[in-house]
C-alpha cells in the first residue's frame, strides 16, 4: 500500500525533499499549545509511508538518540516512499523526565484513544488519527523500565506476516513473539492495518551509543527491506525467535550478586544470581529454569522478595544457546552492545553451593 497524500501538518513536501514541522496534540495548563516535533522525508519514487517513534514513554531516550543521529546525518537518501521521524512522542512525559503523562497515565496503554475520555486518551486519539492511521508500517523505539536494562531485541506479533518481515529485517538478533498489551501503540496500530514492531534496548534517562547503533542499523535495514533505500539489509545469519520468557524473582530480601549480563546465554540449572545479606552471607541462589538468553535484568542489586531480577527468553536447548552465543560474537553491532551493557553490571563468578553434611 502507498499513500498519495503528501500534505503533512501544514507542509507540502515535494519528492526528494524533507521538512521539519510539528503537530498540536493538546493544551497545557496555561492554555498554550503542546506540539510534537516531526521530520517528514519523501523519496523520489512512490512507496510506503513509515513512522519511526521514540520516547512514547517520556524517559526512554535511547530511541530519541538514534532518531537524532538519523536527522543529523546528511549521507543517507530516501529513494522511495515517505518517512516520518518523531524523536519524542510523549513530550509531556519527556519534559518531566517521566515515563508517564501529567495525569499519571501510561500513554502506551491508551491507544487508539477517545475524543471524550481522559487527557491521556484524548492525546492518544490525536496521535493515532493524525499519524498512525496514515502510515503503512511502524517502528517504535523503547528501553527497559526504570532500574532495569534490556539487551536490544525486537517484539512483534509474529502471526502477522508483515510484522514478521519487519522484525526479521531489523536484525536485532533476538525476536520476541507478542501482540503487546491492550492499548499499546504496536498492538492497536497493527490491528488498524499498520504493521508495527517495537525495539527494546538499554536503560532510561540516557543515550547509550551501542544501543542507539543497534537501533539506527535496524531502521536502515527495515527501509532497505521495504525498498525505500538502496542496498540489502545487514542482518545476522541466524536470529533467535523467543516465544516464552520468564522473570526470575527474588525469594529473599538482600543484595544480589549477578552471575550473568544482558545478552548472555545460559543453560538450564546455571547460577544466575546469588542473594546475600549485607554481611555477604549467602541466603539463596537463582538458577536458570531452562536454556535461554538474558533479555533484561535489574540494575538495582538491592531487592525485596518478589522483585524481578533477570528476564530470560527460552531457547530450544543448550545447543541453541551456544549457536546464539556465536551469532552475537560474529555480529559487530550486537557484540559491542553485549560488551557495553555488561560493564553496567557487576558480574561475579558463582561460588560452589555449600555441601550438606547432615
Amino acid at each position: 500500500m502507498t499513500t498519495s497524500d503528501h500534505h503533512w501538518f501544514g507542509c507540502d513536501i515535494a519528492p526528494g525533499k524533507s521538512a521539519n514541522t510539528e503537530f498540536e496534540v493538546t493544551e497545557s495548563y496555561s492554555s498554550r499549545s503542546v506540539v510534537i516535533p516531526i521530520q517528514i522525508r519523501r523519496g523520489i519514487s512512490p512507496g510506503p509511508t513509515v513512522f519511526v517513534t521514540a520516547a512514547l514513554h517520556g524517559d526512554e531516550l535511547n530511541g530519541t538518540g538514534a532518531i537524532r543521529t538519523l536527522l543529523a546525518d546528511p549521507t543517507w537518501v530516501l529513494q522511495s516512499g515517505t518517512l516520518l521521524l518523531i524523536p519524542v512522542l510523549n513530550v509531556l512525559g519527556f519534559e518531566r523526565h517521566s515515563r508517564y503523562l501529567p495525569d499519571r497515565r501510561d500513554l502506551n496503554r491508551c491507544f487508539p484513544g477517545t475524543s471524550g475520555g481522559s487527557m491521556a486518551s484524548r492525546l492518544a486519539k490525536v496521535i493515532f488519527d493524525s499519524l498512525i492511521k496514515k502510515c503503512d508500517y511502524g517502528i517504535d523505539l523503547h528501553t527497559a523500565a526504570v532500574r532495569r536494562t534490556n539487551f536490544p531485541n525486537v517484539r512483534a506479533d509474529l502471526s502477522n506476516p508483515d510484522c514478521l518481515r519487519l522484525a526479521e529485517a531489523f536484525g536485532a538478533g533476538i525476536i520476541l513473539q507478542g501482540k503487546g498489551p491492550k492499548g499499546s501503540l504496536r498492538r492497536e496500530a497493527t490491528k488498524a492495518g499498520c504493521p508495527t514492531i517495537i525495539i527494546e534496548g538499554g536503560e532510561v534517562w540516557k543515550v547509550e551509543s551501542s544501543v542507539a547503533d543497534c537501533m539506527t542499523r535496524g531502521i536502515f535495514n527495515c527501509l532497505k527491506e521495504l525498498d525505500m533505500m538502496p542496498g540489502k539489509p545487514n542482518i545476522p545469519d541466524t536470529q533467535a525467535i523467543i516465544r516464552e520468557t520468564r522473570w526470575l524473582r527474588a525469594e529473599r530480601g538482600g543484595f544480589m550478586s549477578m552471575h550473568v549480563a544482558p545478552g548472555d546465554t545460559v543453560v538450564k540449572g546455571q547460577a544466575i544470581a546469588t542473594n546475600s545479606n549485607l554481611l555477604a552471607e549467602d541466603q539463596n541462589r537463582l538458577e536458570a529454569p531452562f536454556s535461554g538468553v538474558v533479555i533484561g535484568m535489574t540494575t538495582l542489586p538491592a531487592v525485596q522478595p518478589g522483585e524481578p531480577v533477570v528476564h530470560i527468553g527460552r531457547l530450544a536447548n543448550p545447543k541453541s544457546a551456544r549457536r546464539h552465543e556465536k551469532q552475537i560474537a560474529g555480529d559487530d553491532v550486537q557484540r559491542t552492545a553485549h560488551e557495553h551493557l555488561a560493564t553496567n553490571i557487576q558480574v561475579t563468578e558463582a561460588s560452589d553451593p555449600p555441601v550438606d553434611e547432615s
